[in-house]
């Protein structure tokens, strides 16, 4: 019988894992990582008779986990609740490698090149007039820091490709292992290997922020995979014009294919998903459903309308120019103060990063200035909620007659495909041109300019008094292209792809 991809062991490899340690009162505890990302993968992994994936230790008990597992491996099984497998798993089971770093190290990988540089020039935060400062530091934090866990990583992964005779399908995953792929690929030529970026990718002259032999590393190290992945066409055009610009390497642009040496290196486009059935039981839950009549209860009584946002409180996702927007469209037409609030959901986000803490302390500024401008008969406009709930985000989904995504930039932006699917009130999709979510569902949405205030605020004021049979179409429409469209088909175009790539089919 034939080899077929998935008679070759998989190896994934990702930063945050499938799950978490943690410890309480009563012992040890574990718990499921969140999103449809780790449910796509961990559903294909748990299927195959040999995988292992590899992932940073994220908190103080995965490292203490990692030490008392040989080579910090341990076996997981996911159903019906999340748990560590002593001796033969009797059912699907996760087999997990927890790498542990040096702290200082990690320090430098994550929040000094990872973040902010890296997710700063992709997402183009940077203004140049006066940051970034590039120094001496930086440079020894990314020998130190990037580079170091970025072989740490890498090593892990050759070791349990070289455990299982050399030959495996590895999918790398994200802006964190850029310099992964060329590692494994010298150590183990006979390797499938494919790098998923989940953020934008930038034009060239983005990446002439970077010192020439930095950047270089970067790209030549992506070039170590087969295939590498982005969510939109746009994306991985830049990427191998950056190739053929920074490195001069020849490319064919309609093919989307760079030539390094004797190897072919294709960058395809896979656009993320959620996944809709999980998403239906969650918003049907007890929890959601009490959410759900509370949030009608306190914003849409008397007819009232609400927008809601979910994000993290992170620069890019602009949220401030949002606001700002909400508050240009209630001066602008004073018969919705009163008539609209806006429930915004914010996750803190990397609050050991200057540029982020300084962005929650400009967001909390804000919304105290439009709400003592706009509060009527005891009504702020702008309910402002510091939170990480994903049941009662759910229930926001399900009740608003908005749902506003303004991001600067964003790979894909999953909020917009949930709200899509469970929302029941013919909600109207506000997104921003610059979300890879964009490219899916703009025909469906309000289409946001995320610099331009008074665009978003007409914008959302064109939501807001959208007829209700455009609402209804548009909304089923968008809900019908992401339950088509969904985290397991995502996942199988790459599988299909590294076939026909790999010869299989």
């Amino acid at each position: 019988m034939a080899e077929t991809l998935f008679d070759l062991p998989l190896v994934l490899l990702s930063n945050r894992g499938p799950l978490t340690f943690d410890r309480d009162s009563s012992g040890r505890t574990v718990s499921r990582g969140s999103g449809g990302l780790v449910s796509a993968l961990a559903g294909l992994a748990e299927h195959l008779d040999d995988h292992v994936w590899v992932c940073g230790a994220a908190s103080e008990e995965d490292a203490a986990v990692a030490r008392e597992n040989t080579d910090g491996r341990v076996a997981v099984q996911m159903h019906p609740f999340p748990h560590v497998v002593e001796g033969d798993p009797d059912g699907p089971a996760l087999r997990v490698r927890i790498v542990e770093t040096d702290p200082a190290a990690y320090a430098d990988f994550y929040g000094v090149w990872s973040n902010p540089i890296l997710w700063f020039i992709q997402h183009g935060l940077y203004g140049r007039t006066l940051s970034p400062v590039l120094t001496q530091s930086d440079h020894t934090a990314f020998e130190s820091g990037y580079a170091a866990v970025n072989l740490a990583y890498a090593d892990a992964v050759v070791d349990e490709v070289r455990a299982r005779g050399g030959k495996a399908v590895v999918l790398l995953q994200d802006y964190h292992f850029y310099l992964v792929a060329e590692h494994v690929r010298r150590q183990c030529p006979d390797v499938v290997l494919t790098h998923f970026i989940h953020i934008p990718w930038p034009s060239a002259d983005d990446w002439r922020i970077l010192p020439p032999a930095i950047r270089e590393r970067l790209l030549y190290g992506l070039l170590g995979s087969d295939v590498v992945g982005f969510h939109t066409r746009r994306y991985a055009t830049h990427f191998v014009q950056s190739v053929q610009e920074l490195l001069g390497l020849p490319v064919d642009l309609d093919e989307l294919t760079i030539t390094v040496g004797d190897r072919t290196v294709r960058a395809r486009y896979y656009p993320i998903s959620v996944d809709p059935a999980a998403l239906d039981s969650v918003a049907g839950s007890a929890e959601v459903v009490e959410y759900a009549a509370t949030l009608e209860q306190f914003f849409r009584d008397e007819g009232r309308q609400l927008v809601v946002r979910v994000d993290r409180t992170d620069p890019s996702k602009n949220v401030v120019r949002g606001f700002l927007a909400f508050g240009a469209l209630l001066d602008q037409h004073p018969e919705l103060v009163g008539r609209v609030g806006f429930l915004a959901l914010l996750q803190p986000s990397r609050t050991d990063v200057t540029e982020y803490a300084d962005y929650i302390a400009l967001v909390g500024a804000v919304v105290a200035e439009i709400n003592a401008r706009h509060t009527k008969d005891g009504r702020q406009p702008i309910d402002l909620r510091m939170v990480e709930d994903f049941p009662l985000a759910v229930a926001a989904y399900k009740v608003c007659d908005v749902l506003m995504v303004s991001a600067i930039a964003d790979g894909m932006n999953l909020v917009a495909k949930e709200v899509a699917v469970v929302n029941q009130r013919d909600g109207v999709l506000a997104l921003s041109e610059n979300v890879g979510a964009h490219e899916e569902l703009g025909e469906f949405a309000v289409t946001l300019h995320p610099f331009d205030i008074q665009q978003m605020a007409e914008a959302l004021y064109e939501a807001l008094t959208m007829p209700a049979p455009d609402r209804h179409r548009r909304m089923q429409a968008a809900g019908e292209q992401v339950r088509t469209y969904d985290v397991a088909r995502w996942l199988n175009d790459q599988i299909d792809d590294l076939r026909r790539l790999a010869g299989f089919v």
